[in-house]
């Protein structure tokens, strides 16, 4: 099967319209069922938004593969485990895939057809990670870790100016997303985005080195699901990137030029009263990646997997409880109300950024 490719053109012209036509307002909420009904069936879409190019992809692409082809030393610089690695560098070897702490998903793990379960991975993820705020935090907070300044590595004079751009075009797209996906539910549009407002989003590109980790079966990231909202990411020059949909089963990912991947993270989870799930996913080098790799070497292109991947997320100090009609679904029970930044401090620490995990 293939993942629904919706082109956000159409939505933001009418919805800016103060009067839109009969007809326009059926075809925006019948755009709005396609996406709330992907997010809820498999957990993941592909949008084409007009205002996040190619082009601005492969410029944040082409310095993130610079600054991941400096020294671990220099990289180290970057590093702020005190604030939990929400900002900086996360070096290779921190990042724990939930898949080895959590025994119920290993529980899970067991009950998924052989053909269709993930790669198994030995121990931490070998891969660095760059986390970078976007958009404004909040004056005040109880999680003032979760909302900490940002780290600019030195001789990148571009570097703040590329990620704020990238990253708030990319926060913008998942706005967009999060707006339809309400109105699909049969939400107020502004559900979403309402408890999105100053939330601590994280432009979070991930740096997997192939000439060190470039066999088949290496595991950049093992079967896990995303602590946050909404997840989205550019498109990446190296594939390796599978998914699971909603009836279990394993997607290779493929997004076309020009478009990006949303995936569901646990915290619409939450707020849908397990209506949307979790979208579980790994990377993994793959006879596919293998290609990719033999044709970068031929052409002299940087051997680093950079993912271009945002997280958006709820605001800290917002309450994480389903919402409107899913307050009364069937599993409402399981998602207790809890404030946000509690609920992701208590995720982090499971995933070794928060707290050390002896494995």
């Amino acid at each position: 099967m293939d993942l629904p490719v919706v082109d956000l053109a159409p939505y933001l012209e009418i919805s800016a319209r103060s009067d839109p036509t009969l007809e326009e307002a059926a075809r925006m909420r019948s755009l709005c069922a396609v996406v709330s009904a992907s997010l809820r069936d498999t957990g993941a879409l592909i949008v084409k938004d007009p205002r996040c190019t190619a082009e601005d992809n492969d410029r944040f692409l082409d310095m993130m593969e610079r600054y991941f082809e400096r020294s671990d030393e220099f990289k180290r610089l970057q590093e702020r485990p005190q604030l939990h690695y929400q900002v900086g560098a996360t070096p290779e070897g921190v990042e724990v895939p939930r898949s080895l702490v959590d025994k119920e998903m290993q529980e899970k793990i067991h009950k998924i057809p052989k053909e269709y379960q993930p790669a198994i991975p030995s121990g931490p993820d070998p891969k660095w990670r760059y986390m970078w705020r976007v958009g404004p935090r909040p004056s005040t907070t109880s999680f003032k870790e979760l909302n900490a300044e940002p780290v600019i590595p030195d001789g990148f004079p571009e570097w703040k100016e590329t990620m704020d751009f990238w990253g708030s075009k990319m926060i913008s797209a998942i706005e967009v997303v999060a707006e339809m996906a309400a109105i699909g539910f049969g939400l107020p549009n502004d559900a979403f985005t309402s408890l999105m407002n100053l939330g601590p989003h994280l432009l979070a590109p991930t740096g997997s080195d192939l000439k060190r980790h470039g066999s088949e079966g290496t595991v950049f990231a093992g079967f896990h699901y995303d602590l946050n909202f909404l997840t989205i990411h550019g498109r990446s020059r190296f594939p390796g990137l599978n998914i699971w949909v909603r009836n279990g089963q394993k997607m290779e990912v493929k997004v076309p030029l020009g478009c990006l991947l949303i995936q569901t993270g646990k915290q619409l989870e939450w707020l849908t009263g397990g209506e949307c799930l979790a979208g579980m996913h790994e990377v993994v080098v793959t006879n596919r990646t293998l290609e990719v790799i033999e044709r970068a070497r031929q052409e002299n292109r940087s051997l680093w997997r950079v993912s271009s991947t945002l997280f958006g997320h709820i605001a800290s100090d917002a309450m994480l409880k389903p919402l409107g009609q899913f307050a009364e679904a069937p599993l409402a029970s399981n998602y207790p109300s809890i404030y946000t930044g509690e609920y992701v401090e208590q995720e982090l620490s499971l995933i070794n950024l928060k707290g050390k995990i002896e494995l």
